[in-house]
């Protein structure tokens, strides 16, 4: 018997003769001819030492030992066969390719993909997630939902969420620094911020002091907090560790379970906000992807907004 390793093209050729019955059957199967299905066992019974069939006069039986080794092959190649059909499945499948940030992600688009997958189970989602989403950046997806203003992405794209941020922190916050609901006392707190690689194209706590005509000089105060993730943010305010500006519409989920509350007054940007930009074509995944996403946002968009 041979020490090297067996030749595993013969898996098929064993399985389909026990399957058949006979040479000839596999060889009609496999599109071979008889005499190469004979030489394939052949073969392996010259590799393996031992004889696979006894040969009947209406066809082939399997030996003890060829029978243990048909159930290996068999098994190997059902498996084959299945992972094959699946990837051949999961390839015909419909996927909207969506590119956004992870803010807009993981605090507004996923609390709410159950309600997406229960109207269209048959649609793969596919989110690409970074910092933050550019019209150039979209690559291949058919969808973006990006933060900026109307200039930048044209005529066609659908405001989704204008940008209205509120500051917020947790009720043991606000209790116990004694903060009431104005501008002028955040001035005196520890402040949680989102930085930005470039200059914050959205509202900044220097911007959001600035539209109320407050000062943040010379103050007594803690060391602040800076992250480039909204999430941590909005965990870290959750926490009670300072006050963040807080976007209506993300940190929702946050107030609505009161880990989170108002601290301030809200500062409005009407024209600024997450965009919806496409779908690239009509009638594809990304079509009713947007279709569900414009629906959605027409029925919590008060909440959102409030």
């Amino acid at each position: 018997m041979s020490q090297s390793h067996l030749d595993l093209g013969w898996m098929r050729v064993l399985v389909e003769t026990v399957r058949s019955g006979s040479f000839s059957g596999a060889a009609t199967t496999l599109g071979l001819t008889q005499p190469a299905v004979s030489y394939q066992i052949r073969r392996v019974e010259e590799q393996v030492g031992f004889s696979l069939f006894r040969r009947q006069r209406q066809g082939v039986e399997l030996t003890a030992p060829g029978f243990r080794l048909h159930e290996i092959a068999r098994r190997a190649v059902d498996e084959a066969d299945a992972l094959v059909r699946e990837h051949e499945a999961a390839a015909r499948r419909p996927v909207a390719k969506l590119h956004t940030d992870y803010a807009f992600s993981s605090l507004w688009l996923i609390p709410r993909m159950g309600a997406f997958r229960s109207l269209y189970p048959d649609i793969d989602i596919q989110i690409i997630a970074t910092q933050r989403v550019k019209p150039r950046d979209m690559g291949d997806s058919d969808i973006a939902i990006a933060f900026g203003e109307r200039r930048e992405f044209g005529s066609d794209a659908r405001l989704l969420l204008p940008e209205v941020v509120v500051p917020v922190c947790s009720r043991d916050y606000l209790a116990q620094h004694g903060l009431g609901h104005e501008a002028a006392g955040l001035a005196r707190s520890r402040l949680i911020h989102l930085d930005a690689a470039e200059q914050a194209p959205w509202f900044d706590w220097q911007a959001y002091f600035a539209a109320f005509g407050v000062s943040r000089v010379n103050v007594d105060r803690q060391g602040d907090f800076r992250f480039n993730t909204y999430w941590l943010v909005a965990q870290t305010a959750a926490e009670h560790q300072g006050v963040a500006l807080g976007w209506l519409g993300l940190i929702d989920g946050y107030m609505r379970s009161g880990l989170l509350v108002k601290a301030g007054p809200p500062l409005r940007a009407p024209d600024r906000g997450y965009w919806l930009v496409g779908p690239r074509s009509a009638g594809s995944p990304g079509d009713r992807f947007v279709s569900w996403l414009a629906d959605v946002h027409e029925s919590v968009g008060a909440v959102d907004q409030a």
